[in-house]
């Protein structure tokens, strides 16, 4: 059908079968040879560790992870190093003692972010990679302790979680308040699409809350295979 149609168009199809019209042709769409090699490098060490991440929640795929490991092994591959915001995470883990999150952005600069007691290591990454798109000092609050306060104390008082701190939908939800009336809120706001493609890593296997708002926002994202085992905060 559709050589009978350029046939009609052109008066002459350019292509000789419907295999030279289809995946024959893939690599003359190829413009940069050594982004593909690098994006699908990418895509298999974060592939790796999600294999680990769902091994350590109970998921019997051996199998899977030995043919991950054969690829990267192949391509010589250290995903600690060749996946920079690996590093970076696990450095900042180290560093405080506590779970931490590590974002490369677009450009290649890399951001971190630490578990507090107002903040989840992903929510206080986030918006510290908002600052920076936004060219907001890194010291400058985006949301007021008015705003924050009302919303830990509902979590702990009424609605009967232990943890305070924030997770990353509730950080967003917060910040999009704070941007009625806060001019560095808005811009930080107005960034948000500015995340949609860069690489993030947690040093623990995130929350379902927190994984999802990553996938909502376009980022990739991949995480240590172990759960956080200490409790950062003390239930009065």
């Amino acid at each position: 059908m559709l050589r009978s149609m350029l046939t009609g168009i052109l008066g002459e199809c350019p292509y000789k079968s419907p295999t030279d019209m289809g995946v024959n042709m893939a690599g003359f769409c190829i413009y940069d040879d050594e982004a593909v090699c690098e994006a699908a490098k990418q895509e298999i060490i974060r592939r790796h560790y999600n294999a680990l991440c769902n091994m350590r929640k109970g998921s019997d795929n051996e199998v899977e992870i030995q043919k991950i490991e054969i690829l990267l092994r192949k391509l010589s591959s250290n995903p600690e190093e060749d996946r920079r915001c690996v590093a970076a995470a696990n450095a900042k883990a180290e560093e405080t003692g506590a779970p931490a999150v590590a974002i490369e952005l677009n450009d290649g600069r890399i951001v971190t972010g630490k578990t507090s007691s107002l903040l989840g290591a992903s929510s206080a990454a986030l918006l510290n990679a908002l600052k920076v798109l936004a060219g907001i000092d890194k010291e400058t609050d985006l949301i007021s302790p008015e705003i924050l306060e009302p919303i830990q104390k509902l979590k702990v008082e009424n609605l009967g979680n232990h943890n305070p701190r924030l997770h990353t939908d509730e950080v967003l939800i917060a910040l999009s308040i704070s941007a009625v009336n806060n001019p560095a809120s808005k811009r930080a706001f107005d960034a948000i699409s500015g995340l949609k493609y860069a690489e993030v890593h947690s040093s623990v296997i995130l929350s379902q809350v927190d994984a999802a708002t990553f996938r909502k926002l376009g980022v990739n994202l991949s995480c240590e295979p172990k759960y956080q085992t200490k409790k950062l905060y003390h239930k009065n």
